[in-house]
């Protein structure tokens, strides 16, 4: 399987930016650890952080057709970012999005997701975990 995986704002800053909430590992971390489970043996695997929502929107974009599936960590913009949700609709490729803490044991404003619906599966509050949830959702989508 070929999956990109995009991180949104401040994800740049796991392991410093409050680890009571995200965790400790950095985003080169969960990378390292993802690359190491056996469900991704085989997968190629493209990461992309950025702290900007047209930089998201422009690689889900440039993923149709080349990418068997997306996972998506979309921070701030979960709860806002409808550019974002558009994007996701638009591409018709299968999406999963992640979330290192929980999100409905939050703010009140963290507790909405403008992207769930448009993807086929969402993990939140699994810390690392949740990535490679994603894959497994992604690999049954896709049968492989």
């Amino acid at each position: 399987m070929n999956i990109l995986i995009l991180n949104g704002p401040n994800l740049n800053l796991l392991g410093v930016r409050e680890p009571e909430v995200y965790g400790y590992d950095s985003l080169d971390d969960i990378e390292s650890w993802l690359n190491k489970q056996p469900e991704v043996e085989g997968s190629e695997i493209a990461w992309f952080q950025t702290n900007h929502e047209g930089e998201l929107i422009d690689k889900i974009h440039s993923a149709m057709g080349n990418v068997d599936g997306i996972i998506i960590n979309p921070g701030a913009f979960t709860h806002y970012s409808y550019a974002l949700r558009d994007a996701i609709a638009s591409v018709n490729i299968p999406t999963v999005e992640v979330h290192l803490s929980d999100i409905y044991a939050r703010e009140e404003f963290r507790k909405v997701s403008v992207i769930k619906d448009v993807c086929i599966g969402h993990f939140t509050g699994l810390g690392k975990e949740g990535y490679a949830e994603a894959f497994k959702t992604l690999e049954r989508e896709s049968g492989k």
